[in-house]
């Protein structure tokens, strides 16, 4: 048997891997006590009477919902518990993925059934997930939050627990979201099968993982590309991402590779597509920090581009997100001519703080 997510936690630091903080420690004792109860936790099948009798089971442990601000290893924690956890039925995922599926399949049951489908979807769900962790837990599409009062009332009759990881308290989840009075039912669920815990340190890993680096690399080519999917594994602890979806008014955003907030994309990927500011208020919302590889040098030709790429860097600037990039030229030489080539010097002096130190340090101050 494996070592459990408290132990692992300790050995870890006992390595150097990690540094001791004593606010992550309480948040492993609180995992590492629900991983204690699931050991005892046998779910009944969603099928026939059983479920009628699971409303009435008091045996499912209580979940865990973990919040804070960015950097602060919530995501750590999560991979911890998940990957000690001995417990089958157990699925960790990203949020915005799991309601990308969850779209889909109430499609795919609208086509085969009569009536609601989001029963139908959850038990589906049910009958191989009584574990769910859900990182970067965030909402703020409307066809999410009508969905997931329905959703979740039976995940939970039917016996889920739920870990999540968020940058908000529940309270805040689609703060000044449309119709936000029908969702506040959810968040009076959530808060009933969840205990709450802030992650309040002070103490901002992923920053100090880019102090005082290079985070802009030019030129273009296999070089600078190692440099930035260096980082990439700094910050996340893996080579490379999975691939997910963000829900935007209805369409599809699709993100190459996400882990641990922070997501790889290509200039291409953002910028010749059809994205608006919608779409990059999402990835904001979704990532703490975005990486982008090969912007190229543009010409007249690609005004269009120029333009969204500009959208792009007035979100994540205004919106405090961490960029990094590798790029053809410096800043000021991306756009040199063309429609908007005087409001694309703004652009390019803001692509010059965000790789400053002081840009990172106020980021920093802001997440305290």
């Amino acid at each position: 048997m494996g070592l459990g997510t408290k132990a692992k936690y300790e050995s870890m630091i006992a390595e150097g891997s990690i540094s001791q903080d004593p606010v992550q420690s309480l948040a492993i004792d609180k995992l590492q006590k629900l991983a204690d109860e699931l050991k005892g936790y046998s779910p009944q099948s969603n099928s026939g009477l059983n479920w009628l009798f699971s409303k009435k089971n008091n045996n499912v442990p209580k979940g865990l919902y973990i919040h804070g601000g960015v950097g602060r290893g919530k995501s750590m924690m999560m991979d911890l518990f998940f990957d000690t956890v001995s417990f089958k039925k157990k699925r960790r995922v990203h949020f915005h993925e799991f309601m990308s599926e969850i779209h889909d399949s109430i499609a795919a049951f609208r086509k085969s059934h009569d009536g609601d489908p989001i029963p139908l979807v959850a038990d589906e769900i049910s009958k191989s997930t009584k574990l769910l962790c859900f990182d970067e837990f965030h909402v703020t599409d409307i066809a999410d939050a009508m969905i997931l009062g329905r959703l979740f009332t039976r995940l939970f009759e039917n016996g889920l627990v739920v870990v999540a990881t968020s940058n908000v308290a529940p309270d805040n989840l689609y703060k000044d979201g449309l119709n936000r009075q029908l969702f506040l039912p959810f968040i009076d669920l959530l808060k009933e099968k969840t205990a709450i815990f802030v992650v309040d340190t002070k103490h901002d890993y992923r920053l100090a993982k880019l102090e005082n680096r290079q985070i802009y690399f030019t030129p273009i080519g296999p070089q600078s590309k190692n440099r930035m999917r260096k980082i990439f594994h700094e910050l996340t602890g893996v080579d490379h991402g999975k691939s997910t979806s963000l829900q935007v008014k209805g369409r599809t955003l699709e993100v190459p590779e996400a882990h641990q907030g922070t997501a790889w994309f290509t200039f291409d990927d953002l910028c010749n597509q059809p994205l608006a500011a919608n779409d990059y208020l999402a990835l904001s919302d979704a990532f703490h920090t975005i990486m982008i590889e090969g912007i190229p040098i543009l010409g007249p030709k690609q005004r269009n581009q120029a333009r969204r790429f500009n959208t792009l860097i007035d979100t994540l600037y205004d919106r405090e997100i961490c960029l990094v990039a590798t790029a053809d030229a410096e800043p000021h030489d991306l756009y040199p001519e063309g429609d908007g080539a005087e409001l694309f010097k703004r652009t390019a002096s803001r692509l010059m703080e965000m790789r400053s130190e002081a840009y990172l340090s106020k980021l920093q101050m802001e997440t305290v």
